[in-house]
């Protein structure tokens, strides 16, 4: 009779994945494709959270919290304004993206694929949002009225995760196609 092994935290398989992602968040970065320009105090959305919960969605929490850290790092390295070169408002509250994706996820996942995808878009911008925004109050770099103002590109940048976290992740799996799963 054969023992059945754990599956290791970090296979080959999850640093790829984690390493692609993250290359990924750091070109949407550095090529400004990340930052969609937006007329209010933030100057731009962004969509550089979306790897995070994608590698969140796809290989667990510690491939969603290693990509979202890489995003938090880029985010402190680049940033120009004072309130992102606070580690506990630019790299932190990154970390727990994919985590929160993850999480919502495989929660749903049984229940309906394509529900949980987009809920898991939904949470993983939502904690980006609330916990960068909620440190950045939390340390006095803005007043609680900031949320109102960030409000409705918060929704905006829920829907584009979602939309953007449902078509790869069903390509990625081949939800909806006869074989299904990824080949990789």
């Amino acid at each position: 009779m054969q023992s059945v092994q754990p599956v290791p935290a970090l296979s080959v398989r999850r640093i790829v994945v984690a390493g692609m992602l993250s290359a990924i968040a750091i070109l949407l970065g550095v090529t400004r494709l990340g930052f969609i320009a937006v007329p209010n105090v933030t100057g731009s959305a962004t969509i550089m959270h979306v790897p995070a919960i994608i590698g969140g969605v796809l290989e667990g929490p510690v491939v969603g919290l290693l990509v979202g850290g890489i995003f938090g790092a880029y985010s402190f390295l680049q940033a120009a304004d004072p309130v992102f070169k606070d580690p506990l408002v630019s790299i932190v509250p990154r970390l727990f993206i994919g985590i929160a994706a993850w999480l919502a996820y495989s929660s749903l996942r049984r229940v309906n694929e394509m529900v949980a995808l987009v809920m898991a878009g939904v949470i993983g911008t939502l904690t980006n949002t609330a916990l960068v925004l909620g440190m950045a109050i939390f340390r006095n770099y803005f007043p609680p009225e900031i949320v109102l103002v960030v409000l409705p590109q918060a929704i905006a940048e829920m829907v584009i995760a979602a939309v953007i976290t449902v078509a790869v992740v069903a390509a990625w799996k081949r939800i909806g196609s006869a074989r299904g799963g990824s080949s990789v």
